[in-house]
């Protein structure tokens, strides 16, 4: 199951408490203060794990506490410190405040970190506190308590091509014409419902990552059919590849709309790089495929996956932009 949001309690682990406890051994019945320090608690701490694809497990397990800090002991023996509580997240997952919104973190490196909770302090021994006026203490201090957070979990996949378009306009088949993924392929609105991802070879030696993202519908900025739930996949797109069918009535209208509603949710979209294909042209005839051509700007590509026509100008369009990106 791909989930991309949850929500999360964390914890750190509290500080051990100092120890009160003086020196006694034989011929030193009153030895000085010896009691040592707590140790600290452990941190809560997120690691972006390559393995992972989806934030599921954190669906069924919300809460996670790391351990606290062993007490100080006497002969000023410090407390063992906790070991952290790793939660390990997939790369591209965005950790937010909950309350504030505030950004803790983004991963979008594999095995990147982030202290999520810190752990508190260990208290002071009473060895501590031992002055010249105060030889025997009798205090401690009390270990601090850990951070504690409510947080959020949002995972944006990382991809190089990001395929955008109507519900049912051939992005699937695309994905699986080009690529190993095995999407969800139908005549009928809306076959997608999770983002897919695939690599795509463009030539030897040279590949890229392409996502099939769920078709959008007017009004998705605004959270309409899937909306919000995967516009924020397109934001980790380095070149959107607008997807139309050839049998829409108005072409051009259809790629202002999609526009529309990418710079509505984030204004930034509406500038990265991109590539219109126009799709199923093996259902007309060459001579309407002509007709329509010509009344179409001119960097327009004509393809058909199913067919495999118009295959090299396509992968030759995506790999030029990667290249002026890259560059």
């Amino acid at each position: 199951m791909f989930i991309d949001y949850v929500e999360i309690d964390v914890a750190a682990g509290n500080g051990g408490h100092g120890c009160i406890s003086f020196h006694r051994e034989k011929f030193v019945p009153k030895g000085g203060p010896d009691g040592g320090d707590g140790g600290r608690g452990g941190d809560v701490i997120a690691v972006a794990d390559s393995n992972l694809s989806t934030l599921l497990d954190f669906r069924y397990h919300r809460s996670y506490r790391a351990e606290s800090g062993n007490p100080g002991g006497g002969a000023l023996k410090t407390g063992r410190s906790a070991d952290p509580e790793i939660l390990r997240v997939p790369v591209g997952t965005l950790i937010k405040e909950k309350e504030t919104g505030q950004i803790i973190a983004d991963l979008d490196a594999p095995d990147g970190r982030v202290v999520l909770a810190r752990g508190g302090k260990g208290g002071h021994g009473n060895d501590y506190y031992k002055t010249a006026v105060n030889q025997t203490p009798r205090k401690a201090q009390d270990g601090f308590p850990g951070e504690k957070k409510k947080l959020s979990l949002e995972l944006k996949l990382l991809a190089d091509v990001g395929l955008v378009g109507l519900p049912n306009a051939g992005k699937s088949t695309i994905l699986a014409t080009f690529s190993a993924a095995r999407p969800k392929i139908a005549d009928y609105p809306f076959t997608t419902l999770i983002p897919n991802l695939g690599i795509v070879p463009l030539r030897e030696y040279k590949t890229c990552v392409m996502a099939d993202i769920p078709g959008l519908i007017e009004g998705a900025s605004e959270g309409k059919g899937l909306g919000h739930q995967f516009l924020r996949h397109i934001q980790r797109t380095r070149l959107l590849v607008y997807v139309i069918d050839i049998n829409e009535l108005d072409i051009d209208e259809t790629r202002r709309v999609l526009q529309r509603e990418l710079e509505e949710f984030d204004p930034s979209l509406i500038g990265k790089p991109s590539v219109t294909v126009i799709t199923k042209i093996d259902l007309l005839p060459e001579s309407d495929l002509k007709d329509i051509s010509k009344l179409l700007p001119s960097d327009y590509i004509y393809i058909s996956a199913v067919a495999h026509k118009g295959d090299a100008q396509f992968l030759q369009s995506i790999e030029g932009k990667l290249d002026q990106l890259r560059a």
